[in-house]
């Protein structure tokens, strides 16, 4: 199951991790995360122990999205070693974040 990363727990768990992190930017109210929301699941499940891959809800944690510049969500941050590595915008086929996925391992 994907992660749920936080204003309180985003350094802990995505800039001080050792792995890569993929983080979701999305909203309850926005059509194209919930449309790719499945595809996030499926994606932590295939690399769980690999990569952290979870979500951050942009109206529960506005410091993040912030920090970050997400203006249009869904928004993914491909993040390594505390510095974005490549970003998507918009909902994107699974093979998209895949490709972004293992050209970052």
């Amino acid at each position: 199951m994907a992660l749920e990363f936080t204003d309180a727990n985003f350094q802990t768990e995505v800039l001080n991790s050792d792995k890569l992190s993929v983080v979701d930017f999305w909203a309850e109210w926005c059509g194209p995360c919930r449309a790719i929301g499945p595809v996030i699941e499926e994606l932590s499940k295939d690399y769980d122990g690999k990569v952290n891959i979870g979500k951050v809800n942009v109206d529960h944690n506005p410091q993040i999205s912030i920090d970050y510049g997400i203006t249009s969500i869904p928004a993914i941050l491909f993040i390594k070693d505390g510095q974005v590595v490549d970003k998507q915008i918009g909902a994107v086929p699974r093979s998209v974040l895949e490709k972004k996925i293992q050209a970052n391992l």
